[in-house]
């Protein structure tokens, strides 16, 4: 099975029979925004993020918190810190220290589906290699990404709930990037 090897494929193809299953799922109900009731600020905001973490060979932990804030019934908008740790046993200097924040905006097309929009910039060690030469200089850069994509919000109860994002990056750079791919999957929580 060559398509299976590819892993983002196989990704993908696992986070769409998760989300599959999750839609048979019913649901507690979700909160509604109403602009012409006019609801204060602390009921429009909402809070959440995601997370990961492996331990072995490779360590990677990665914490990365938002804040959004309802500003219609379909559109929201919020910012987003990120902050990863790796560790590569099989590199001498195999640590490393990336963090950034992100910008994004969404957009409900129907109650669980919709669209996503973000600006990220991270900072992360960059390899230069060192013109007329095989020498590599590493210098720590700020690396842009502008994601564009979809997910689809499973509610759990009348504020929280999970969601499920294919993203892909515009502007990805397999040089600088600390992304393996242009295609990003994110599953995350909010309340």
């Amino acid at each position: 099975m060559l398509l299976w090897k590819n892993d983002f494929w196989f990704k993908a193809a696992a986070s769409m029979l998760l989300l599959f299953f999750l839609s048979l799922t019913t649901s507690f109900g979700q909160r509604q925004i109403y602009p012409e009731d006019n609801p204060p600020l602390k009921e429009r905001m909402y809070f959440g993020g995601n997370g990961s973490l492996q331990f072995g060979t490779i360590t990677f932990v990665e914490i990365s918190p938002l804040a959004g804030v309802m500003i219609t019934e379909r559109y929201s908008a919020g910012l987003g810190a990120t902050y990863q740790y790796l560790n590569n046993r099989f590199y001498q200097n195999g640590d490393a220290h990336i963090y950034g924040g992100r910008l994004f905006n969404r957009f409900n097309v129907l109650p669980r589906i919709f669209l996503h929009a973000e600006y990220e910039a991270l900072n992360v060690e960059v390899a230069n290699p060192i013109p007329n030469t095989n020498d590599v200089v590493f210098t720590r850069d700020w690396v842009p990404g502008l994601f564009g994509g979809a997910g689809y919000f499973t509610p759990f109860g009348e504020r929280g709930g999970m969601n499920f994002m294919l993203l892909y990056n515009f502007s990805y750079d397999n040089r600088r990037s600390p992304y393996n791919e242009p295609y990003v999957i994110r599953v995350g929580f909010v309340f």
